[in-house]
């Protein structure tokens, strides 16, 4: 890569051990700008972020980070050297010496610092720390990918010389260097951002979309006429998807409403289109209302409209808590609209979930409005991760939330949602972005730990209620290309308390640092990352306050919803 842009010339090799011959020495073949910048980088990518890691992770995430601060370094001499109008010169050995002496010193250093700061992010999760001897790989894991890359770096760079040959054979010398090196860079580009990235999301998208043809063991067809796949339903049960059988073959039972509340339940409705239901958005959300109508979705006391994450999934959690809060009086219509990845989709996905979040509430709407006023039943809509930011999509601002539905739960908004932008940018001054307040909490409100008191306390909440859970450890709520160069209300202002102290803003860093942490959201206990397990029943009971309710029904409640390890 540095040749594209200029290194220094050869020198002879210096006397002595050091430099016995140019076989031994390699790091002869690197420039000492590029390499002091890489050891800056990786230094800094032990510092700690929002989530733990392990040592192979931490060894990739160095690596790649070395990697870009190699290129940066060697970038920038090339550009200081033109500006200073001044040749390349090789490094002396004594140069090296001292580089290598303090990198020696740095990434024992940094080493040592990181497992410290993974130790207490761990801590403050409850999570067992693995030990130190995992996290001794990092350092090699991160050397093998450095020397990977630089590899496929100087390939690149050998394709330019092939190239600038060829066409010296045609125009001068300058410009045949300039047009195969633009060649060269536009080349790759085209390949990391088109060909690889969307040959890659095209490849994970058909892998997931054969995993939707499988059945989960132990799920079977639906024989009620209230759930979709069943034999009276619309929808045929192997178009549904693995997340959507899964969905409407589960659920609690009448016999298991009816024990918990000790009286007599119904028999919840759920309704379900999947991606291969059929041929778009519009289409699966006609289809899905069809069938809840042929349900009786909508002579139901509450009807819930959720927006999947990209796979398709439901979370069960909170349409179980929905169902046991209403006391099986429900109905709940969802649809897919991806095969992908909750963290995959927030990148890729935004435009499907749009569509798809808009379509279902829409066309739920439409046939909801023309019944009578006293016989609709009580809208509410969810979505969680990438899901809120559909669900968000059919509203225009908090009124018009108020106004079409009788409340919305949104968990683990993406920075990108709409209106979570909008209602934390104008939030109240005062209220900090991990919990802000917006125009005293009428109708919108945010919580980190639902099962506590949510703020505003001191100020009315309006019938028509909005609640947004967020962690302050969570990636996919505080990822945004911004953090390249702006630090963020989150690092300025008081942090949430599942956040180290150790954990600063550094230009590029942090950006890298907090989409590094993208994959691992759910890998950590619940209440922390995007882990939203057991608060469900509390945004929910917030948003229903049904009839009668009690604290030990609370707890029952969150025991019973509780997942297996």
């Amino acid at each position: 890569m540095e040749r594209l842009i200029g290194s220094p010339a050869r020198a002879a090799p210096a006397r002595g051990v050091w430099h016995r011959s140019r076989a031994t020495a390699w790091w002869r073949h690197f420039t000492l700008p590029g390499a002091w910048v890489a050891l800056v980088f990786a230094c800094l990518s032990f510092t700690p972020s929002l989530l733990p890691r392990g040592g192979p992770f931490q060894g990739l995430v160095s690596g790649i980070s070395a990697v870009i601060g190699y290129g940066l370094g060697v970038a920038g001499a090339w550009l200081w050297r033109e500006f200073a109008n001044r040749p390349p010169r090789a490094p002396s050995t004594r140069a090296w010496r001292g580089f290598f002496g303090v990198a020696a010193v740095a990434l024992a250093a940094s080493l040592v610092l990181g497992w410290h700061w993974q130790a207490s992010i761990r801590e403050r999760m409850g999570m067992p720390h693995p030990g130190r001897a995992g996290y001794l790989f990092a350092p090699f894991i991160a050397a093998l990918l450095f020397f990977l890359l630089i590899g496929a770096g100087r390939g690149l760079r050998a394709l330019s010389r092939r190239l600038n040959a060829r066409l010296s054979r045609h125009i001068g010398p300058r410009a045949a260097r300039a047009t195969s090196g633009l060649a060269v860079a536009a080349l790759t580009f085209l390949v990391l951002s088109g060909v690889l990235w969307d040959g890659l999301i095209s490849l994970a998208d058909r892998t997931l979309a054969l995993q939707d043809t499988t059945t989960a063991e132990g799920v079977h067809p639906p024989r009620s006429p209230l759930r979709s796949g069943s034999p009276d339903s619309l929808v045929p049960w192997e178009t549904l998807g693995r997340e959507g059988r899964n969905f409407v073959a589960q659920g609690p039972s009448v016999e298991d409403l009816s024990a918990f509340h000790d009286s007599t339940a119904e028999e919840p409705i759920r309704v379900y289109a999947g991606y291969a239901s059929a041929p778009d958005a519009e289409r699966r959300a006609e289809l899905a209302v069809r069938d809840l109508e042929r349900a009786g979705g909508f002579e139901r006391e509450y009807l819930l409209v959720v927006t999947t994450t990209g796979s398709g999934w439901v979370v069960p959690e909170s349409v179980e808590a929905f169902e046991f809060l209403t006391g099986g009086d429900s109905a709940i219509v969802s649809m897919q609209y991806s095969h992908l990845w909750s963290w995959l989709s927030v990148l890729v996905d935004q435009q499907r979930a749009r569509e798809a979040g808009r379509a279902l509430f829409d066309a739920v709407y439409e046939r909801w409005s023309r019944l009578p006023e006293d016989r609709r039943p009580k809208l509410f809509v969810f979505g969680e991760s990438l899901g809120s930011y559909g669900g968000e999509t059919a509203f225009s601002g908090e009124r018009d939330l108020a106004n079409r539905t009788h409340g919305a739960l949104f968990v683990g908004p993406p920075q990108f949602n709409t209106l979570y932008r909008e209602f934390t940018d104008q939030r109240d001054a005062g209220s900090p972005e991990v919990e802000p307040v917006y125009r005293s909490g009428r109708i919108v409100r945010f919580s980190r730990r639902p099962a506590e008191q949510i703020p505003p306390t001191s100020a009315p909440w309006g019938d028509s209620r909005v609640l947004y859970l967020l962690h302050p450890s969570d990636p996919i709520t505080w990822w945004s290309p911004q953090l390249l160069l702006r630090r963020p209300d989150w690092l300025r202002e008081p942090r949430g308390d599942d956040v180290v102290d150790a954990v600063v803003w550094l230009p590029f860093v942090t950006f890298w640092q907090v989409t590094a942490d993208l994959p691992l959201g759910m890998a950590v206990p619940p209440g922390y990352g995007h882990v939203y397990t057991g608060e469900h029943v509390d945004g929910w009971l917030a948003l229903l306050r049904p009839q009668g309710w009690t604290e030990q029904k609370t707890a029952r409640l969150r025991e019973r919803l509780r997942p297996t390890p």
